[in-house]
C-alpha cells in the first residue's frame, strides 16, 4: 500500500457542529484559521494569521488526529486540538494566544445546562427579578455563552481583572450588544408616535396617542421595547407632568382607573430579558416643577400652545390617584414592585399645600415601604433647578444649563430635541482588595484605585467599539430610531443621543476597605470615614484626568451590588493571596461559607457592604447612620442610596413624613427609601409584616417573604444566599 493509500486509510469521518458527517479535509482547518482570526485585527489590533502559518498548524493537527487512529472525530475535538497547538506556539509567538481565544468554543457542559433547566443554576443568583419560568432557563444558558464570548474578545489583562475579582463588569452577558440603562423623555413619543421595532417594517407603527388610555398603554410598550435594546433599568423622568395634558376633563375616578391600568400593564407583562418584568421606574411629583412651568406641552403630535404650568390640577389628581392605587395594591393586596415610584423633592413641593399628598405617599410607605425619594434640595443636586432623576437601582443623571449647551432647546423640545439620560456600562471596583494590597499605606491605596480605574476605562473603550458596531449594523434600532415628523415628514432626531450617555465606575465594600486600612468600620471611628472620603476625593480627581485624556463622561457611583458584594467576597476567600485577610473581614456566615466553598459551591452567605454604606448589622441609631452616610452623597456624582430599614409592622405615617422632611432639608442625602419587610401567604393571599414564618391569618407555613434587595422590591426566594443573609443581618429602626 503506497503512502497515499495509507493516508487515505487513516482519514476519519468528521461530525461537524452543524450535524453533518463529512470526510476529513485539512483545508477546512486552514479556512477556519484564515476566516476566524480576522477578528484579531478588529478587537486586538493585530493581523490575522497568515496562510503559511495556517497551513503549518493544519498539518500539525492532522498528524495528531491520524496518530489517534480514530474512525470518527467531532468538530469540537478538532477545534480543541487546533487551540492546543496555538497554545503551545504562543510561548514563542504571543499573538497565538489571542488567536486561541478567538477560536475557542463557548458553551456549557450538558450537566450544567440540565441544572439550569431544573432551576439550580451554575452560579449564584445575580438578579432577583428573574422568574422561575422556561425563558429564564434559556436566558441563563445564553448568558453563559455570551459572557464567555465577550471576555475572550477583550485583551486578556482586562478579562483576567474581571475573572480574578479585581473588578466586576456588570451585565457581562449584554456587554457587546446593549448599552446599560436609560431614562426616557415621554414627549418624544407623544410627538412622533410609537415604533416598537425602531424600524417601522417589522411591527405596527402607531401615531401619537390621541386618548389617555392609549397614552398610558404607549408608556408600557415604550419600556418593553426599550428592554430589548438596553441591559439595565428603563424609566421615565417627569412622568406625571408629561401625562397631565391627556387628563384634562377627566374626573378623579377615571384618572384613578388609568393609574391602576398603568400598574398592571407594568407588572403583568413578562417581556423583558428572559421572561422578566420590565425593570421600570417613573419619576413623579405632586405638582409641576418650576423648571417646567413655562415649557410648551407636547400632545397629539403637536407642541403647545399650552404650557405645563397650566396643568397643575391634573398633576395633583394623577399623583393622588397613583398613590391611592399603590396603597390598595393588587388583587391579593400585595404591593406593586414596579414601576419604582421615584418621588422628586424640589423646593416648591415642601409647602403646606402639598402636605396631604405627601401624607398619601407616606401611608404607602407605612403599609408597604415601596416609594423612593429623589431629593433635589441639596446644592450638589442643583436645588431642583435643572432636570435630574434617579434611575435603575440608584444611578443619578443630571442636566443643567451649565452641563449642556442645548439645555433650553431640549427643555422646550425645539425640533424634537430632548434629554437623554443614561449609562453605557457599569464596572465596579473591589475596594477591600485595594486595601489588602495597600496594607495601610494611603498612597498605595490611591495608586491601586487609579490602576483599576485605568482598567475600567480600557474596558469602556472595548464596550464603545462593540456599541459602534451595533449602531452601524442597526442592532439597537429602538434606541437609534429616527421617526417621521408628523408634519414635515422629515426624519426626527434619534431617540437616544449616545454622546450624552456616561460610563459608570461603581464602588463596593467601602466599609471593609476602611476597616482593613484603619482597623475600624465606618460606624466605629472617624478615621474610617476619613480614609473613605479621602479615597473617593482622589478618585474624583483622577476621574477628571481620565475624562480629559479619553474624551468620555465618567460617573462615580455606589453600586447596587446585588451579586457583586457577594462575588468580591467569595473571590477574595478563594484567592490564596487575600484569603487570610478576607476571612477576618467579610460579613455574613463565614463558617457556613467555608464549608460550602470547600464543596465547590459559589452561592454562599458572605458579602461585603454595599457601596459606602455602614455595615447593615451595626447597632446604630438612624440619625447617627445618616450623619455618616450623608458625607458620601456629594462625592458620588453617579448616584448613591440611603436605606431606612423599618423595624415595626405599623409605623406611624406622620412620623415617617417628618423624617422625610428632616432628611430632605437637613442632610446631603440625595436618594433614600424606607424598607418594610413583608410576608405573603401563598394559601390565603394575606400580606402581613414583618418576616413571619407562619401566616397570622390562616396559620399556613407556605409563605413568601418580600423585601428590598438593593434598589427594588422582590420575593426573597429569588435572592442569592448572601443577600438573604444580609436581610437577616439588617438592624431595623422603629418609628
Amino acid at each position: 500500500m503506497n503512502d497515499s493509500a495509507i493516508l487515505e486509510e487513516l482519514k476519519p469521518m468528521v461530525r461537524r457542529s452543524d450535524g453533518f458527517m463529512v470526510e476529513w479535509n485539512r483545508n477546512a482547518i486552514v479556512r477556519q484559521l484564515l476566516t476566524e482570526t480576522k477578528l484579531a485585527k478588529e478587537f486586538f489590533g493585530i493581523p490575522p494569521i497568515s496562510p503559511m502559518e495556517a497551513e503549518q498548524i493544519a498539518k500539525e493537527v492532522e498528524k495528531r488526529v491520524f496518530d489517534l487512529k480514530l474512525r470518527f472525530i467531532s468538530g469540537p475535538l478538532i477545534r480543541e486540538l487546533v487551540n492546543n497547538v496555538l497554545l503551545d506556539k504562543s510561548k514563542e509567538k504571543p499573538e497565538y494566544a489571542i488567536y486561541r481565544n478567538i477560536l475557542t468554543r463557548v458553551g456549557t457542559p450538558v450537566y450544567d445546562a440540565y441544572l439550569i433547566d431544573v432551576g439550580l443554576g451554575y452560579k449564584a443568583k445575580e438578579n432577583a427579578n428573574l422568574q422561575p419560568n422556561p425563558e429564564t432557563s434559556h436566558k441563563r444558558k445564553a448568558d453563559w455563552v455570551s459572557g464567555e464570548e465577550y471576555l475572550l474578545l477583550m485583551p486578556p489583562k482586562l478579562a483576567d481583572a474581571h475573572l480574578a475579582g479585581d473588578l466586576h463588569i456588570h451585565d457581562l452577558e449584554y456587554f457587546g450588544t446593549r448599552p446599560f440603562c436609560q431614562d426616557w423623555d415621554l414627549r418624544y413619543f407623544f410627538y412622533y408616535g410609537l415604533m416598537p421595532d425602531g424600524i417601522g417594517t417589522r411591527t405596527s407603527v402607531a401615531g401619537p396617542a390621541k386618548h389617555p388610555e392609549v397614552a398610558i398603554l404607549h408608556t408600557a410598550k415604550i419600556l418593553a421595547s426599550a428592554q430589548t435594546n438596553f441591559a439595565g433599568g428603563e424609566g421615565f423622568y417627569n412622568f406625571l407632568v408629561f401625562l397631565a395634558p391627556y387628563m384634562r376633563g377627566l374626573n378623579y375616578e377615571k384618572i384613578r382607573q388609568l393609574m391602576q391600568m398603568m400598574f398592571f400593564e407594568y407588572t403583568q407583562a413578562y417581556v423583558a430579558r428572559g421572561g422578566q418584568l420590565v425593570f421600570s421606574n417613573i419619576q413623579v411629583q405632586p405638582g409641576v416643577p418650576e423648571v417646567w412651568q413655562n415649557v410648551p406641552i407636547v400632545k397629539y403630535g403637536k407642541v403647545g400652545p399650552d404650557v405645563y404650568g397650566d396643568y397643575e390640577e391634573e398633576v395633583r389628581l394623577l399623583f393622588k390617584a397613583l398613590y391611592d392605587v399603590a396603597y390598595e395594591g393588587d388583587y391579593w393586596g400585595k404591593p406593586f414592585n414596579f414601576p419604582k415610584l421615584e418621588n422628586g423633592i424640589s423646593p416648591e413641593f415642601f409647602k403646606p399645600d402639598y402636605d396631604e399628598l405627601w401624607l398619601d405617599v407616606h401611608r404607602v410607605v407605612a403599609k408597604f415601604g415601596t416609594p423612593y425619594f429623589d431629593n433635589m434640595l441639596p446644592a450638589y443636586r442643583g436645588y431642583g433647578k435643572g432636570v435630574s432623576c434617579y434611575q435603575c437601582c440608584a444611578y443619578c443623571f443630571v442636566e443643567t444649563p451649565e452641563s449642556n449647551h442645548e439645555f433650553y432647546e431640549k427643555l422646550n423640545f425645539v425640533d424634537g430635541k430632548h434629554f437623554t439620560m443614561g449609562s453605557w456600562q457599569v464596572i465596579s471596583l473591589n475596594l477591600p482588595r485595594m486595601a489588602y494590597r495597600a496594607n495601610g499605606n494611603d498612597q498605595k491605596l490611591f495608586e491601586e484605585a487609579f490602576r483599576l480605574m485605568d482598567l475600567a476605562v480600557e474596558i469602556f473603550k472595548v464596550k464603545r467599539k462593540w456599541m459602534d458596531l451595533m449602531i452601524k449594523e442597526n442592532r439597537i434600532p429602538f434606541a437609534t430610531q429616527r421617526p417621521l415628523d408628523p408634519y414635515t415628514r422629515q426624519r426626527g432626531p434619534p431617540a437616544v443621543d449616545f454622546n450624552e450617555l456616561v460610563y459608570t465606575i461603581g464602588l463596593v465594600g467601602g466599609n471593609e476597605m476602611a476597616q482593613w486600612h484603619t482597623g475600624y468600620q465606618l460606624h466605629e471611628s472617624p478615621e474610617a470615614i476619613k480614609i473613605l472620603v479621602k479615597l473617593i476625593l482622589e478618585m474624583q480627581k483622577y476621574k477628571k484626568e481620565l475624562e480629559a485624556r479619553h474624551g468620555i463622561k465618567i460617573a462615580l457611583a455606589r453600586t447596587p451590588a446585588e451579586s457583586t458584594a457577594q462575588r468580591f467576597a467569595v473571590a477574595d476567600l478563594l484567592t490564596e493571596e487575600f484569603r487570610e485577610n478576607a476571612e477576618k473581614l467579610v460579613k455574613g456566615d463565614r463558617e457556613q461559607a467555608r464549608l460550602m466553598l470547600s464543596k465547590g459551591m459559589k452561592d454562599v452567605p458572605v458579602y461585603y457592604s454595599n457601596g459606602t454604606h455602614v455595615y447593615v448589622g451595626a447597632k446604630l441609631g438612624l440619625i447617627e447612620r445618616m450623619e455618616i452616610e450623608q458625607k458620601f452623597f456629594p462625592l458620588l456624582n453617579g448616584g448613591n442610596m440611603f436605606h431606612v430599614w423599618l423595624g415595626e409592622a405599623n409605623p406611624d405615617t406622620e412620623s415617617l413624613y417628618k423624617m422625610t422632611k428632616r432628611i430632605a432639608t437637613q442632610t446631603q442625602i440625595g436618594y433614600f427609601a424606607y424598607t418594610k419587610d413583608l410576608t405573603v401567604c401563598n394559601e390565603c393571599g394575606m400580606v402581613s409584616s414583618p418576616l413571619n414564618e407562619i401566616c397570622p391569618n390562616c396559620g399556613s407555613r407556605n409563605v413568601e417573604w418580600w423585601s428590598r434587595v438593593t434598589g427594588y422590591y422582590q420575593a426573597v426566594s429569588g435572592w442569592n444566599e448572601a443577600k438573604k443573609k444580609e436581610l437577616l443581618d439588617r438592624y431595623r429602626t422603629k418609628f
